[in-house]
Formats: C-alpha cells, structure tokens, sequence
C-alpha cells in the first residue's frame, strides 16, 4: 500500500495533504499534537492543533501565531485527506491525529498515557490501518503504580517532612506534570506555592476554564514563614539550585517516570522519588497498539528498536522510525537519553520571579 504518512528530515509528512504533524523544522502547515516543546516549534507558517492546545501553543510561541483549533473527533478535510483529533491523555490539550486517505487510516499517537489522570482526558483507543506509537517507556521494567497509590504516597511523605520539622519540595516538569500533581493533591494540601515557569502556564490554564487549584508565585518577598504547611512544586532546572535552599530545611521529591530505575532517586540527591509519568508505561503501550488492530506499527522516540524488535517477534509488523521528538517532560535524570534529543523546554518566567541559579552559579539552562 501507498504510505498516507512518510518520515522525512523535517517531521512525519503527508504528501497528499501536503502537511507535517510534529514538524522539528519550519514548514508551511504544521498539524501539532501537544505543546510540549519537542512536538510545538516556532517558525511554522500555519499550526493546527486540538482547540484545548491553542491558549499553550500561543504561551509557548506567541499570540501572533496563525492556529486554528478542532474540536475532538471533529473532521477537516485538506486535498482529498480527512483529518480528526482525538484524546491522548498526556496532558491538557494533548491529542492523536488520525489521517484517512486512499482508503487507509493512520494514527500517530503523539505522546500519550492510558491512564486517566482526571485532567488531561482519557486516552482514546483508535482503529487504523498503520499506527506510529511513542515508545518513552518502551522497555518492561516500566510498569506504573495506579496514580491514586502514588498520591498516597506523596501525602504520606509530605506528612513525614511535617514531622520532622521539614518543608517538602517537589519536583515535576512545569507543564503537564505540575498540573497533575496540583489538581490530584488538592483535597490534602491548603497551599501550593511555585515557581514562575508553573504559574504562568498554570494561570493561562486556569483563565480557560480549567477546574485547576490556586497557587501562589514564589518570589522574592514570599516570606519563610509560608513555606511550612505548604507544597512547594518546582521545575527539574531548580533543583540544587541557590533558588531552592531558601526552603531549608526541606526535603526533595522527584516526580518522574524515571524513578521506577533504582539509583534514579540517589543520583539526583533526592530524599525520595516517585515514579509517575504522563507517557504510558510498558502494558499501556501494548494495550494501546492492540487496541488499534494496526497492521503495521511504527515505534518512534524513546526505546523505539526494543520496542519494534518486542512487537516482530511476536507476530506484527513492526519498525523503528526516527524522529526528533524526545523526552522533555520527563528529562529529570538523564536516564531519558533513549529519547532526549532536541531537548528545548519550556521556561516562561513570571513577572516578580526569580531567575534559578545551578549550583556553580551559571543561569539555569531552560526547564
């Protein structure tokens, strides 16, 4: 069969609609799945995204952007090519798109988690003739705890920090995971209060419509006395940052899926680390391929060839295709190197903040 969708040195392209889904260089029509900034980039002449994407794509690269926005499960049609959003659950806004021409249907999948984490809506299983699966956590030592144990977790060990006299510091990627943890801790912390990169982002969400808690803006005036009794949640660029030991005493949590990997947590100089993600883990991925019947499965960005490799022996069609895309929300640790390339990360700086400082004094490289 004529490939609907090929991948070239500029992103996944489809030749009879003449348009990219997930461009890494500037095009003329760029389709985007999510505003992560490995799958949004500038320079594109014309973007069109699910409509909850729209209010990020325009905070990450400027109101003047030309973006139109669909509805889920709504259809355009572009040279003969139909054309539908549907759900991914990694993040608000954060979509599949679904490409039917000539008699095919291809689905790529973007980034996406099956797990409904009670914001991002719940992943949608799509039927297709080829499906392009991301593959972060491609490899199956990655098996996710049910979120609601996770978040018991977290409360437990914030209760500890009480305890012992400490404030509790949580690190989470600033758009999407941040959001995750507010909205789910919401009925056992009083007060959030974050770093500038979370609440612009944070705020605009909050401004659409978004059933999102209060935060506070961490800045120079924010007094010591409110750090106890609070959640303080900042971006992986602060940690052991000069900007960070205001809170001492604290203790330090990394949110990320990288933590499932023992020693993940020591390497970070972290008390504790919680292994929770917003891509799919291990089962998730192969529920989600099953669920598209695909024919022939490409598996991109993350432990692609494993997973390609996994889904030929046991029967499919299967290959490793390469893209740019990496793993930004979850690059903590470097343990994402399978999947961090063209790592350019959200970092919005909030009128009143603070620039973070690394440990050896240098301005912190963007989230």
């Amino acid at each position: 069969m004529q490939p609907v969708l090929s991948f070239t040195d500029k992103g996944i392209y489809c030749a009879a609609g003449d348009f990219y889904i997930d461009p890494w260089k500037p095009v003329p029509r760029a389709v985007i799945t999510h505003a992560h900034s490995d799958h949004a980039r500038p320079g594109n002449q014309h973007y069109l995204c699910a409509k909850d994407s729209i209010p990020l794509l325009q905070l990450r690269l400027g109101q003047d952007i030309s973006v139109q926005g669909l509805a889920f499960g709504e259809q355009i049609y572009i040279n003969g090519v139909t054309l539908s959003f549907h759900p991914a659950g990694h993040m608000i806004g954060s979509a599949q798109v679904k490409v039917s021409y000539g008699g095919q249907t291809w689905v790529a999948s973007g980034d996406y988690k099956t797990e409904n984490d009670g914001i991002s809506g719940a992943f949608e299983p799509l039927k297709c003739h080829v499906f392009i699966t991301e593959s972060t956590f491609g490899l199956p030592i990655y098996r996710w705890k049910p979120q609601h144990n996770i978040f018991s977790d977290i409360r437990s060990w914030i209760h500890e920090n009480e305890q012992a006299g400490k404030n509790s510091v949580l690190v989470a990627y600033s758009l999407g995971k941040a959001q995750r943890l507010i909205y789910n801790l919401s009925h056992s912390v009083e007060r959030f209060l974050v770093h500038g990169a979370i609440f612009n982002a944070h705020e605009m969400l909050r401004k659409h419509g978004w059933p999102l808690p209060q935060v506070e803006l961490i800045t120079p005036q924010t007094p010591k006395e409110a750090f106890p009794n609070s959640l303080v949640i900042a971006p992986p660029s602060a940690a052991d940052s000069a900007w960070m030991r205001r809170f001492a005493p604290y203790a330090l949590g990394v949110c990320s899926g990288w933590m499932q990997v023992r020693g993940n947590t020591r390497r970070q100089n972290a008390d504790a680390g919680f292994a929770i993600s917003d891509h799919a883990d291990w089962p998730g991925l192969l529920q989600a391929i099953k669920a598209t019947g695909a024919e022939k499965i490409f598996a991109t960005h993350g432990f692609s060839s494993v997973m390609a490799r996994y889904l030929q022996e046991n029967g499919l069609e299967a290959e490793e295709a390469k893209t740019a895309y990496g793993a930004e929300e979850e690059e903590i640790t470097g343990a994402g190197n399978a999947a961090s390339s063209g790592n350019t990360a959200l970092h919005i700086q909030a009128p009143g903040a603070e620039t973070p400082q690394t440990g050896n004094g240098t301005p912190d490289t963007p989230e």
